[in-house]
């Protein structure tokens, strides 16, 4: 099938979703995705960030879609045209859409350890608005204690949905859920039971937001100060493979490694990712390659770099190549016997 994302087109097989093609296109016209994860079954549909406009449904009915669709649940079709970084439609929807997360997550970047990684952070830079018209309070939840590893801060958490889904799919006795409907709903263990399978760490990695941390690397160190390498080992449980994140000789925290779209690539046990912070128990393979843009990123050797070129009037330029021989002395030979006053 042939699908048209703002302008650039691809063939996709039957069964593809709009966020998909569009991840294989790559660039501007990815959708941010807030609750989708590739690697869970049956993600996505609730963040409703990844907002698309269907101009064209398909070659057999090319009839508009009247509303915008969430593209990580909506399926191509032969011959659909989406529009989705360039229609001011999706932009403004996704302008709503973010300023609706934001209506209950507190303005805690400085003391969060998600600051710097966070998708919420990325998503409000890029579509965000400098003031709220929201002045009713924010929702704010107790304290909760779900066990010796991760910390939960409800009052960030944006019921995305990944770490049950997370619970579900790699656990046999999950412990946590959804309680309560409507604005009352949080996440919450049933009857303060403690998280504690051996896979409940990446609970952390999937979180978008800093609703889920690790305790053990609690206000230890922002994620920029350290220097993340990939390494493996040999574990019994998981792949074993794994990025740690190092401040100078020390490692500070283990996580999964992660693609582009801030993906888990493997997910790995809680044996690796607690138990493990002597650089003695790994191979380190190399400097990790960042997923995309962010703080922890900037001018990262690692980062796709586009070439500068600086259109000017070409008399300005003359006798440039000349001046530069004059004053770096390139043609005045190299003696020995030559000394400087």
């Amino acid at each position: 099938m042939k699908v048209t994302i703002d302008g650039q087109s691809i063939e996709v097989a039957p069964g593809t979703t709009i966020l998909q093609a569009a991840r294989m296109i790559g660039g501007d016209v990815v959708p941010p995705a807030m609750c989708y994860y590739s690697k869970l079954k049956g993600s996505g549909g609730k963040c409703r960030c990844c907002l698309v406009e269907v101009a064209k449904g398909s070659d057999a009915d090319p009839r508009p879609m009247p509303k915008l669709m969430a593209s990580c649940v909506t399926g191509c079709m032969d011959g659909m045209e989406v529009n989705s970084k360039s229609s001011e439609r999706v932009t403004e929807a996704r302008k709503s859409v973010t300023e609706f997360l934001l209506i209950n997550h507190p303005l805690d970047c400085p003391v969060c350890d998600q600051a710097g990684e966070c998708d919420l952070q990325n998503l409000s830079f890029e579509h965000g608005k400098s003031q709220t018209r929201f002045i009713e309070e924010k929702r704010t939840f107790e304290p909760e204690n779900i066990g010796p590893n991760i910390q939960l801060h409800m009052n960030r958490c944006i019921l995305c949905q990944r770490c049950v889904q997370v619970a579900d799919q790699l656990t046999d006795n999950r412990v946590h859920g959804v309680m309560d409907r409507g604005d009352h709903a949080n996440i919450s263990t049933c009857i303060s039971k403690a998280i504690d399978n051996e896979f409940s760490g990446n609970m952390i990695d999937v979180c978008p937001v800093g609703a889920l941390t690790d305790k053990t690397f609690r206000f230890k160190s922002r994620v920029w100060f350290n220097k993340p390498y990939n390494a493996h080992r040999d574990c019994d449980k998981c792949c074993g493979k794994t990025t740690v994140w190092m401040f100078g000789g020390e490692i500070q925290r283990v996580t999964g490694r992660k693609d582009e779209y801030h993906e888990v690539e493997e997910f790995i046990c809680n044996g690796c990712r607690f138990d493990h912070k002597n650089v003695e128990d790994w191979t380190i393979e190399s400097p990790r390659e960042f997923e995309k843009d962010s703080v922890i990123n900037q001018n990262n050797y690692t980062q796709k770099l586009e070439k500068v070129e600086i259109a000017t009037e070409k008399n300005i330029l003359l006798g440039r190549d000349e001046d530069r021989k004059k004053i770096s002395m390139a043609e005045i030979p190299l003696n020995a016997n030559n000394t400087n006053s």
